[in-house]
Order: structure tokens, then C-alpha cells, then sequence
């Protein structure tokens, strides 16, 4: 099997920025703020990206996504841990589609 050098290349460049970006994610964590108005914020920004993420799909989508949008927050509240949440919910996004393609 022979691979160009232009492949080697450019996997050699991902692999270096890839590498680039979760080190610097690390370098720069220990500099954020740990308390105050900064701390409380930075905390929100994972839960806002998966709303922004899921949102387009609860409004645009199909009946199976609402669906799994209601037994992820079902499973959620009655849990309050985001893991089975998220097992719910594309469990049932599964189901949904597969019974509602029936």
C-alpha cells in the first residue's frame, strides 16, 4: 500500500493542530476565573451550546423529535444526572423513527 506524501502531509498538520488546540485548552483552564460573575457564566456555556445544538431539531423536526425531546426531559428530572438524559433520548429518537417509518 503506498500513501502520497501530500496525504502524510496534510494527517501530519491535523494531527499537529488538533494536538495545538487541546493543549491549549489545558494551558489556558487553569487561567479562568474559579469564582465571581465570570466563574458563574463559563458554567452556563456548556448547557447553552446543547441547547442551541438540539433546538433546530425540536422545531424543525419530526414528530420522533419531540418525542425523544420529552423523554430526555422526562428522564432527566426524574434522574437529574444529563447520562441517561442523553440515553433516553436517543433511544427514543430511535424508536420513534423506526415505529413512525412503520
Amino acid at each position: 500500500m503506498w500513501t502520497s506524501p501530500e496525504a502524510l502531509i496534510a494527517i501530519l498538520g491535523m494531527a499537529l493542530v488538533t494536538f495545538a488546540v487541546k493543549a491549549g485548552g489545558l494551558l489556558l483552564a487553569n487561567r479562568l476565573p474559579r469564582h465571581g460573575f465570570a466563574a458563574a457564566w463559563l458554567k452556563h456555556i456548556p448547557g447553552a451550546v446543547l441547547a442551541s445544538l438540539v433546538a433546530p431539531a425540536i422545531v424543525t423536526g419530526s414528530p420522533a423529535e419531540l418525542i425523544a425531546a420529552a423523554a430526555t426531559a422526562l428522564v432527566f428530572v426524574a434522574t437529574r444526572s444529563l447520562l441517561p438524559a442523553m440515553a433516553a433520548g436517543v433511544l427514543a429518537v430511535y424508536l420513534a423513527r423506526l415505529w413512525l417509518a412503520a
